[in-house]
Protein backbone atom coordinates (compact mmCIF):
# COMPACT_ATOMS: atom_id res chain seq x y z
CA UNK A 1 0.00 0.00 0.00
CA UNK A 2 1.38 3.39 -0.93
CA UNK A 3 1.11 6.49 1.19
CA UNK A 4 -0.53 9.60 -0.23
CA UNK A 5 1.74 12.36 -1.49
CA UNK A 6 1.94 15.26 0.95
CA UNK A 7 3.07 18.83 0.27
CA UNK A 8 6.26 18.17 2.26
CA UNK A 9 7.32 15.36 -0.05
CA UNK A 10 9.26 16.25 -3.16
CA UNK A 11 9.19 15.02 -6.73
CA UNK A 12 12.85 13.89 -6.88
CA UNK A 13 13.19 11.23 -4.22
CA UNK A 14 16.60 9.96 -5.36
CA UNK A 15 18.41 13.05 -4.12
CA UNK A 16 18.69 14.24 -0.52
CA UNK A 17 17.81 17.78 -1.61
CA UNK A 18 15.76 18.23 -4.77
CA UNK A 19 16.73 21.02 -7.12
CA UNK A 20 14.82 22.14 -10.20
CA UNK A 21 15.83 24.55 -12.94
CA UNK A 22 13.29 27.08 -14.22
CA UNK A 23 14.78 28.47 -17.45
CA UNK A 24 13.67 31.46 -19.47
CA UNK A 25 14.63 34.88 -20.73
CA UNK A 26 12.39 36.64 -18.17
CA UNK A 27 12.35 39.89 -20.16
CA UNK A 28 10.73 40.88 -17.85
CA UNK A 29 9.55 38.52 -15.15
CA UNK A 30 5.75 38.47 -14.92
CA UNK A 31 3.26 37.49 -12.24
CA UNK A 32 2.72 34.30 -14.27
CA UNK A 33 6.42 33.43 -13.83
CA UNK A 34 6.23 34.26 -10.12
CA UNK A 35 3.18 32.00 -9.77
CA UNK A 36 4.98 29.06 -11.43
CA UNK A 37 8.07 29.55 -9.25
CA UNK A 38 6.10 29.71 -6.00
CA UNK A 39 4.14 26.60 -6.94
CA UNK A 40 7.34 24.78 -7.93
CA UNK A 41 8.70 25.53 -4.44
CA UNK A 42 5.97 23.22 -3.12
CA UNK A 43 7.46 20.38 -5.17
CA UNK A 44 11.20 21.02 -4.87
CA UNK A 45 13.57 22.07 -2.12
CA UNK A 46 15.31 24.63 -4.31
CA UNK A 47 14.55 26.40 -7.59
CA UNK A 48 17.34 27.80 -9.72
CA UNK A 49 15.94 30.45 -12.04
CA UNK A 50 18.20 30.19 -15.07
CA UNK A 51 18.11 33.44 -17.03
CA UNK A 52 18.90 32.55 -20.61
CA UNK A 53 21.49 34.40 -22.61
CA UNK A 54 20.10 34.04 -26.12
CA UNK A 55 22.04 35.70 -28.94
CA UNK A 56 18.99 35.37 -31.22
CA UNK A 57 16.91 37.66 -29.01
CA UNK A 58 17.38 41.34 -28.24
CA UNK A 59 16.02 41.78 -24.72
CA UNK A 60 14.70 45.09 -23.42
CA UNK A 61 16.47 44.59 -20.10
CA UNK A 62 20.14 43.72 -19.75
CA UNK A 63 21.07 40.39 -18.19
CA UNK A 64 22.03 42.12 -14.92
CA UNK A 65 18.74 44.06 -14.87
CA UNK A 66 16.71 40.87 -15.42
CA UNK A 67 18.56 39.06 -12.65
CA UNK A 68 18.02 41.99 -10.27
CA UNK A 69 14.29 42.22 -11.11
CA UNK A 70 13.89 38.50 -10.42
CA UNK A 71 15.83 38.57 -7.14
CA UNK A 72 13.66 41.41 -5.87
CA UNK A 73 10.56 39.21 -6.30
CA UNK A 74 11.73 36.55 -3.85
CA UNK A 75 13.22 38.10 -0.74
CA UNK A 76 11.21 35.81 1.59
CA UNK A 77 12.20 32.60 -0.24
CA UNK A 78 15.80 33.73 -0.72
CA UNK A 79 17.40 30.60 0.74
CA UNK A 80 15.40 28.33 -1.58
CA UNK A 81 15.71 30.37 -4.77
CA UNK A 82 18.83 31.12 -6.72
CA UNK A 83 19.05 33.27 -9.83
CA UNK A 84 21.81 32.54 -12.33
CA UNK A 85 22.64 33.14 -15.98
CA UNK A 86 23.09 30.36 -18.50
CA UNK A 87 23.76 30.08 -22.20
CA UNK A 88 23.96 26.49 -23.34
CA UNK A 89 21.73 23.50 -23.23
CA UNK A 90 19.43 23.58 -20.24
CA UNK A 91 19.90 19.85 -19.57
CA UNK A 92 23.68 20.32 -19.40
CA UNK A 93 23.21 23.22 -17.00
CA UNK A 94 20.81 21.11 -14.91
CA UNK A 95 23.36 18.30 -14.65
CA UNK A 96 26.13 20.75 -13.69
CA UNK A 97 23.94 22.18 -10.92
CA UNK A 98 22.82 18.81 -9.56
CA UNK A 99 19.19 19.34 -10.54
CA UNK A 100 16.74 16.51 -11.07
CA UNK A 101 14.15 18.45 -13.07
CA UNK A 102 13.41 21.32 -15.42
CA UNK A 103 10.21 23.23 -14.67
CA UNK A 104 8.22 24.60 -17.59
CA UNK A 105 5.04 26.61 -17.50
CA UNK A 106 2.18 26.03 -19.93
CA UNK A 107 -0.36 28.74 -20.71
CA UNK A 108 -2.36 27.27 -23.55
CA UNK A 109 -2.52 24.39 -25.98
CA UNK A 110 -0.32 26.40 -28.35
CA UNK A 111 2.54 26.22 -25.79
CA UNK A 112 2.21 22.47 -25.42
CA UNK A 113 3.46 21.43 -28.87
CA UNK A 114 6.73 23.34 -28.57
CA UNK A 115 7.25 22.42 -24.91
CA UNK A 116 6.51 18.74 -25.58
CA UNK A 117 9.09 18.63 -28.39
CA UNK A 118 11.63 20.39 -26.19
CA UNK A 119 11.00 17.99 -23.30
CA UNK A 120 11.45 14.98 -25.58
CA UNK A 121 14.75 16.31 -26.91
CA UNK A 122 15.94 17.07 -23.39
CA UNK A 123 14.97 13.54 -22.38
CA UNK A 124 16.98 12.13 -25.28
CA UNK A 125 19.99 14.25 -24.35
CA UNK A 126 19.85 13.49 -20.63
CA UNK A 127 17.60 10.77 -19.24
CA UNK A 128 18.38 11.70 -15.61
CA UNK A 129 16.62 15.06 -15.91
CA UNK A 130 12.82 15.11 -15.80
CA UNK A 131 10.66 17.86 -17.24
CA UNK A 132 7.81 18.99 -14.99
CA UNK A 133 5.00 21.00 -16.59
CA UNK A 134 2.97 23.35 -14.44
CA UNK A 135 -0.15 24.94 -15.81
CA UNK A 136 -0.15 28.68 -15.44
CA UNK A 137 -2.73 29.97 -13.01
CA UNK A 138 -5.94 30.85 -14.86
CA UNK A 139 -5.62 34.56 -14.11
CA UNK A 140 -2.20 34.66 -15.83
CA UNK A 141 -3.04 32.52 -18.84
CA UNK A 142 -3.21 35.43 -21.29
CA UNK A 143 0.01 37.22 -20.34
CA UNK A 144 3.48 36.94 -21.74
CA UNK A 145 6.56 39.12 -21.42
CA UNK A 146 6.16 40.19 -25.06
CA UNK A 147 2.55 41.27 -24.63
CA UNK A 148 3.39 43.13 -21.43
CA UNK A 149 6.31 44.96 -23.07
CA UNK A 150 4.13 45.96 -26.00
CA UNK A 151 1.40 47.30 -23.72
CA UNK A 152 3.90 49.19 -21.54
CA UNK A 153 5.69 50.61 -24.60
CA UNK A 154 2.44 52.20 -25.71
CA UNK A 155 1.55 53.57 -22.28
CA UNK A 156 -0.77 50.75 -21.22
CA UNK A 157 -1.33 49.95 -17.57
CA UNK A 158 0.47 46.70 -16.73
CA UNK A 159 -0.16 46.85 -13.00
CA UNK A 160 -1.38 43.55 -11.66
CA UNK A 161 0.37 41.46 -14.32
CA UNK A 162 3.93 42.23 -13.23
CA UNK A 163 5.35 42.98 -9.78
CA UNK A 164 5.29 46.70 -8.90
CA UNK A 165 9.07 47.10 -9.20
CA UNK A 166 8.95 45.55 -12.69
CA UNK A 167 6.19 47.95 -13.70
CA UNK A 168 8.35 50.87 -12.51
CA UNK A 169 11.36 49.49 -14.43
CA UNK A 170 9.25 49.21 -17.60
CA UNK A 171 8.06 52.81 -17.24
CA UNK A 172 11.61 53.99 -16.74
CA UNK A 173 12.94 51.96 -19.67
CA UNK A 174 10.30 53.23 -22.08
CA UNK A 175 10.63 56.85 -20.92
CA UNK A 176 14.30 56.68 -21.97
CA UNK A 177 13.45 55.63 -25.53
Amino acid sequence: MTTPHTSEQTVCRTQPSSIAIYPGTFDPITNGHVDIIKRALRLFDKIIIAVAINAQKTPLFTLDERIDLIRRCFSKENDRIEVDATSGLTVDYAMERGACAIVRGLRAVSDFDYEFQLALMNRKLQRKIETVFLMTGFRWIYISSSIIKDAAKHGGDVSGVVPAHVQAALKQKYSQH
